[in-house]
């Protein structure tokens, strides 16, 4: 099992319309380029196994449908490097499950939910134990799970 659980923030408090490039850059690095590298890094050993997991930790804050829904809590977060770096996941995780399908090798995204960490100086009410049970869950799927999918506690995350 690989869970995959990178993220940075570093823009909080600036405006998505004067970030400077070198934070998108570095914030890529860590959400999105380092994730691949691990991944494929990970493969040889996950094809190995009899039934590999690939759980990719995304965000909420990377579904498009919600972010442009004024209806969503997630409408108009101003975090341009951080949201985008999670909807580049959540494109990676089809793409990986489309190129493992014929495996037995499982590959989804998980919505931990706002959880208290260091990112965001322990503001949130889930506590990280409660952030991680859907990885857990996405990390042991039966065989006939699902692939290709975006999920938090209460299911399918609309991408």
């Amino acid at each position: 099992m690989l869970v995959n659980n990178a993220g940075t923030v570093q823009e909080w408090g600036l405006d998505p319309t004067t970030l400077p490039v070198a934070v998108l850059w570095s914030t890529y690095e860590t959400n999105v380029f380092g994730v691949v590298a691990v991944a494929n890094a990970m493969l040889p050993l996950l094809r190995r196994a009899p039934a590999a997991r690939i759980v990719t930790m995304s965000s909420s804050l990377g579904s498009l449908a919600r972010s442009s829904d004024p209806g969503s809590d997630q409408y108009g977060v101003p975090l341009l490097a951080y949201n985008s770096s999670k909807a580049a996941l959540n494109r990676i995780t089809v793409q990986y499950a489309s190129a493992l399908r014929d495996t037995p090798i499982k590959v989804n995204a998980a919505c931990p939910g706002f959880c208290a960490t260091d990112m965001n100086g322990h503001r949130a009410r889930r506590t990280p134990a409660q952030g991680a049970a859907i990885a857990v869950r996405l990390a042991t799927l039966p065989p006939d799970g699902p692939t290709g999918g975006f999920f938090e506690d209460a299911g399918p995350v609309p991408w």
